[in-house]
Parts: structure tokens; C-alpha cells; sequence
């Protein structure tokens, strides 16, 4: 990892990938093949099919606030839009050779409709999981408004999905890599997600948590459901 990344918050090592996995709500195996890719049958023996997500460091396995973004942005594609991974791939290498842009998740630049992924650019729309044609998708939705940008355009704090397939999760909780490590925590106050679960599942009511912190009752119960495992499909 460069020097100029470590002084970047948003590109420490900070997650491992179970951790992001629950963060955002989904299985730690896809998350996983995302990262470090997976091999798979050929005829003759096996072929290695390379991951989409670059950690910070190649020695370091956790992963960065960025990488959570990129993850995000991919669950979204791949669940809610059913865009191919072979498209996105393709969307990668193609923005980075013909745009200049390493980091294509990372951008606010993404248009999509289901089953394709849009690059915008002055106006214009190329379809860059096919390597470039023109149509009128739509932007990536309510899963780019879970992310604040900077002026430069780049993701500086997101607010997590707190309920299974619910994608208006008020924004109550937020994971920003400047305030607890990157801990996800409570909007207004800072306090992580993780020490008021604990304190409820120890038999604390969520009355006294909120008298506690200083918080409302529906944000205690926002930090506790976040920070319940999901239920299963």
C-alpha cells in the first residue's frame, strides 16, 4: 500500500469479510469471491476467475471503506438490477481504458436498467457493460442516495440498509471511515451500532438505552434490528 493511501481514511485496511458481509447485509462466501476470486472447473483442470474488488494492500486481507462502497454498489447490480458479472467485468476494463477511471463503483457516473451498466459523461451514455453503445437507463437509485459524496465526487460516508430488502431504511445509522474506525453508528450521536446491541441482548430495555445515550427509542431499535443477524431466506 503507497503512502498516499495511508493517509486516506477512506483506503485503510479496516473490515475483514465476514465483518462487511454483515454490514451490508449480505453472504460472506459472494463477498468473498468478489475479493479474492474463486476457482473453477475446465476441461484439464481449473481456471481462476479473478476478483472485482481490490484490497488496499495484497498482503493485508481486510478491506477498505471504499471496498465496502464498491460492494455495495455491486450487491445492487447483481441483485436489484440482475446485471452479469461478465458485463460488470467488462465495465471495469473499459472504463479504466477508455475513460481513465480505475474505480468505476466508486463513481456517480453509473446509470443502469436491468441487466445493463451505463457510463454518463457529458451527457452522453455509453453502455459499458457491452463496451459501448447509447440508451436512456436509469440511475442506480435508491442505493447511490445511501452514499454522501465530497465535492470531488467520491463516497465519504454511507448509510447502510438496516431492514432485508427494504431500501427506504430511514437513514438513521451511517459507516463513516473518520468516526469509530468505520464502526457503523448512530447518525446523531456517534454511538456504535454494536455497543447497544450488546448492551440490549445483556437484558438492558430499550427505554433506558435511549436515556442512556441520549437517543431516541426508534434509533435504539434501528441500531438493534441493524445489528440482528438476517433471517434467513
Amino acid at each position: 500500500m503507497s503512502d498516499l493511501a495511508l493517509l486516506d481514511p477512506k483506503e485503510l485496511p479496516r473490515y475483514t469479510v465476514p465483518e462487511a458481509a454483515r454490514y451490508l447485509r449480505m453472504s460472506d462466501a459472494t463477498l468473498k469471491s468478489w475479493v479474492s476470486g474463486r476457482l473453477y472447473p475446465v476441461t484439464g483442470g481449473h481456471k481462476n476467475w479473478e476478483g472485482l474488488i481490490h484490497r488496499p494492500d495484497k498482503d493485508d486481507p481486510r478491506l477498505s471503506f471504499s471496498n465496502l462502497i464498491e460492494a455495495h454498489v455491486l450487491l445492487a447490480l447483481r441483485k436489484q438490477y440482475r446485471v452479469k458479472v461478465k458485463e460488470i467485468r467488462t465495465a471495469l476494463e473499459y472504463t479504466a481504458k477508455k475513460h481513465g477511471i480505475e474505480r468505476i463503483l466508486l463513481s456517480q457516473q453509473i446509470r443502469v436498467m436491468k441487466g445493463s451498466l451505463f457510463f454518463q459523461e457529458l451527457g452522453q451514455l455509453t453502455d459499458i457493460g457491452k463496451g459501448g453503445q447509447a440508451a436512456m437507463p436509469e440511475i442506480l437509485g435508491a442505493y447511490l442516495e445511501r452514499i454522501e459524496w465530497d465535492l470531488a465526487g467520491l463516497p465519504v460516508r454511507m448509510f447502510p440498509l438496516t431492514r432485508d430488502q427494504h431500501l427506504d431504511s430511514p437513514k438513521i445509522l451511517t459507516i463513516d471511515p473518520t468516526i469509530a474506525f468505520g464502526r457503523p453508528v448512530i447518525l446523531r450521536n456517534a454511538i456504535k451500532t454494536s455497543a447497544i446491541a450488546e448492551r440490549f441482548q445483556a437484558g438492558e430495555s430499550m427505554a433506558d438505552l435511549a436515556e442512556d445515550y441520549d437517543l431516541e427509542v426508534f434509533e435504539v431499535e434501528e441500531a438493534i434490528r441493524y445489528e440482528a443477524p438476517p433471517k434467513a431466506a
